[in-house]
């Protein structure tokens, strides 16, 4: 497949997933345990983040990576739909709104990594679209995490912002 392909597709299953997470969250009894879930997931996740463990490079490249070491780390996945909560009508501009959004990061945190994408649900027979800011993070704590939620959703008159912590192993690698 050429690189356009590729990319429709990843939209297409950004759009996708957006659209099953917004609509799962929705109902309301669910979002509740989830978020009650994904809370004391990430707090475990911060516990055995204290005891942080370096592994070292993989043997087999050994020449290639000498310095590299790899870190298990927390990466945290916030979905940030722009449309207000009362009205459904975008409260900014794409432009405004991704601008918004980088203000509070550089406020809050060191580095962030920004993809836009249109989310949806269905709501009493009607279908709602948005456009989503999905925002990834890393090296910080649920704490901080919510810092920065809690001044999006009053920014954008949201009345949630969907938060996946997501395990993984990091690596800065530099180079041979």
């Amino acid at each position: 497949m050429n690189k356009k392909s590729n990319t429709i597709t990843l939209i297409i299953a950004i759009i996708a997933f957006c659209f099953s997470a917004v609509t799962f969250l929705h109902v309301k009894t669910v979002k509740k345990d989830i978020l009650t879930a994904i809370s004391e997931q990430s707090a475990q996740w911060e516990a055995a983040m204290a005891t942080k463990t370096e592994h070292p490079a993989n043997s087999d490249n050994a020449d290639n990576l000498a310095n590299s070491t790899q870190t298990e780390d927390i990466q945290y996945v916030l979905y940030l739909g722009t449309n207000d909560k009362d009205t459904n009508i975008p409260v900014f501009s794409p432009e405004e709104s991704r601008k918004k959004a980088e203000e509070i990061l550089v406020r809050f945190l060191g580095g962030f990594t920004i993809s836009e994408a249109q989310g949806g649900w269905k709501d009493e027979g009607v279908i709602y679209r948005e456009y989503t800011l999905i925002i990834y993070l890393s090296d910080t704590t649920l704490q901080k995490i919510h810092e920065v939620c809690d001044e999006l959703i009053k920014t954008f008159n949201q009345s949630s912002v969907l938060i996946q912590a997501n395990k993984t192993q990091t690596e800065f690698y530099s180079g041979i």
